[in-house]
């Protein structure tokens, strides 16, 4: 393989992760709420605890990224992980308009 294509193909292969990531990501909202109800003294019905199985095995998806965050030194990679899912960065950046010169 040549190492332009390598390159090409590990960029492809790190924006799909990045999207499928961030996908998951804004998929279990609500999980906090669901998992409060026990402690504020309300029982789950049958609709929740089948919503908790789905927020379950949606983070069973997640399992790789979290193994990073465990690691020994996991902590200081969470920074570089929130920068690199960060969508904002990579929205059309304008060009620096010229400094209009003062009067």
């Amino acid at each position: 393989m040549a190492p332009l294509a390598f390159i090409r193909y590990v960029r492809e292969l790190t924006m799909r992760e990045k999207q499928a990531l961030t996908a998951e990501i804004l998929q279990v909202r609500g999980l906090m709420p669901l998992l409060m109800k026990p402690r504020n003294k309300q029982r789950w019905t049958e609709e929740d605890k089948a919503e908790l199985a789905v927020h379950v095995r949606r983070l069973s998806r997640l399992s790789p990224y979290l193994v990073v965050l465990v690691m020994p030194g996991g902590f200081f990679v969470l920074p570089v992980l929130a920068w690199w899912l960060d969508r904002r960065r990579n929205r059309g950046r304008k060009p620096a308009s010229p400094a209009t010169p003062g009067p």
